[in-house]
């Protein structure tokens, strides 16, 4: 059984920074690929970076600059840094990973439980 556990959320102001970071447990080979979402109150769900198997990263433009996804494979752990935190952020942050348990399997894709990042003056 394979978990994603998301740390770091919290409450900041505008132009500070936050860095979220998304755990693997369980019984794990690899993580393909990562990414994290974020869905603010009366919308939908976006993601926000990903990177893929190949190790290409992907941002949306809103974030573009301010924002950097990143991996630790020792510590299956994924990390967001996000910089320069605007009151648009604000939203419930969700890890996303293909994880892999044995290299004969696929890889599935699993979900954090997500994480409250508020950015408010």
């Amino acid at each position: 059984q394979v978990q994603l556990v998301e740390t770091g959320g919290g409450s900041v102001q505008p132009g500070e920074s936050l860095t979220l970071s998304c755990a693997a447990s369980g019984s794990i080979f690899s993580i393909d690929a990562g990414a994290w979402y974020r869905q603010a109150p009366g919308k939908e769900r976006e993601s926000v970076a990903s990177f893929s198997s190949g190790g290409l990263t992907n941002y949306v433009d809103s974030v573009k600059g301010r924002f950097t996804i990143s991996r630790d494979n020792e510590k299956n752990t994924v990390y967001l840094q996000m910089n320069s935190l605007k009151p648009e952020d604000t939203a419930v942050y969700y890890c996303h990973a293909r994880i892999r348990m044995s290299p004969r399997q696929p890889a599935y894709a699993y979900w954090g439980q997500g994480t409250q990042v508020t950015v408010s003056s």
